[in-house]
């Protein structure tokens, strides 16, 4: 398990203090004990109204060494300080125990401490897609069109066969791609991007002309003719977020989910029309809302009633002019239209 450090974890959204309203959920514990599988956004919420707002009252106690990594077995309380809510670790569990062994100090390391958010749920996301801004980027690429064996589909270990501009290729980690769904803004019409499904890795055997020879690595779907040779995703995830609000104000909706459904949960991904272009960054956070159409059964009119907010999503990987954002919490299913903005 990755090490994140509490301190400047849901970190960094400024804030004039808390006199005129409690941070603290009326039904929050005065304590709670870590465990395994908890997440900080978790436990953060158990006590706050708003998560992202921990560092604000978190206490840090300078009796225990490296009080900002949580392990499961602490014991989190909440108490007050000068009239202010607070939250701080009063007993340690075994796990997050300092050991003092004179001359030296045993720690356990620090990736037994909890994460912020489960990050497996991000990964599974990030190894299976990529975006790119326009189709042109893929057709531009070489495509697969033979195997060796002349079968119509190939698979990890297979020699395939790539034609186009395949000196490009040379020397570089290659990844073989196949179109997906093409999203466009909802209320622009403009094309946002083209979703990229991850069909391989390859590496260059030989080439001749404009047709490259390649071996295939590993394969999470069968290889077909037409599929696109790439230069493989270089996008280097972090493993420590900072949520917080968006630099800027930011509003928008949801414009794709994942496996072809049309809602989602927590700890799901969602796509969303906004971007690199509109300063979004990872760890942003942004709250999800919807507004729904019913009949006036009086007047017979169809009244859209005022939104209400559902969820929060983190955007964990920001494109040119889309985002994925993994759902952290959802009061009922998010689905493709619904609006995001900055939290409030």
């Amino acid at each position: 398990m990755r090490s994140f450090v509490l301190g400047v974890l849901l970190a960094c959204i400024a804030t004039s203090g808390f006199a005129f309203e409690s941070p603290i959920k009326s039904d929050s514990p005065r304590e709670y004990i870590v465990t395994r599988g908890d997440t900080l956004w978790d436990i953060s919420n158990r006590f706050l109204k708003s998560p992202w707002l921990w560092p604000e009252i978190w206490h840090a106690n300078a009796q225990i060494h490296n009080p900002h990594l949580i392990f499961p077995g602490d014991v989190i309380s909440l108490v007050y300080v000068d009239g202010r809510p607070r939250l701080t670790i009063v007993r340690r569990g075994e796990s997050g125990r300092t050991i003092k062994l004179s001359p030296k100090v045993r720690t356990l390391p620090a990736e037994s401490a909890i994460p912020a958010i489960p990050l497996q749920a991000i990964d599974a996301f990030l190894n299976s897609s990529r975006i790119f801004n326009n189709m042109q980027e893929m057709e531009a690429a070489p495509y697969v069109f033979a195997t060796k064996q002349q079968r119509i589909i190939a698979g990890t270990g297979d020699r395939i066969y790539a034609r186009g501009q395949v000196k490009a290729l040379y020397g570089r980690t290659l990844g073989v791609y196949r179109s997906g769904k093409m999203i466009s803004d909802p209320a622009s019409g403009e094309l946002l991007g083209v979703v990229a499904i991850d069909i391989a890795n390859a590496a260059m055997v030989k080439a001749s002309s404009d047709v490259a020879t390649l071996r295939l690595i590993n394969s999470n779907r069968e290889v077909r003719a037409g599929d696109r040779v790439l230069p493989a995703d270089t996008f280097s995830q972090t493993t420590t977020f900072f949520p917080r609000a968006p630099d800027a104000p930011v509003e928008g909706a949801v414009v794709s989910v994942l496996d072809a459904v049309d809602r989602v949960g927590r700890l799901n991904t969602v796509i969303i029309n906004k971007g690199l272009r509109e300063g979004l960054k990872q760890g942003d956070l942004l709250t999800v809302h919807k507004s729904l159409q019913v009949k006036d059964p009086v007047s017979g009119q169809s009244v859209q009633l005022p939104p209400e907010r559902v969820g929060m999503i983190m955007v964990y990987r920001p494109f040119e002019k889309l985002s994925y954002g993994i759902v952290l919490s959802a009061n009922e299913d998010i689905s493709i239209g619904d609006n995001i903005k900055s939290p409030e």
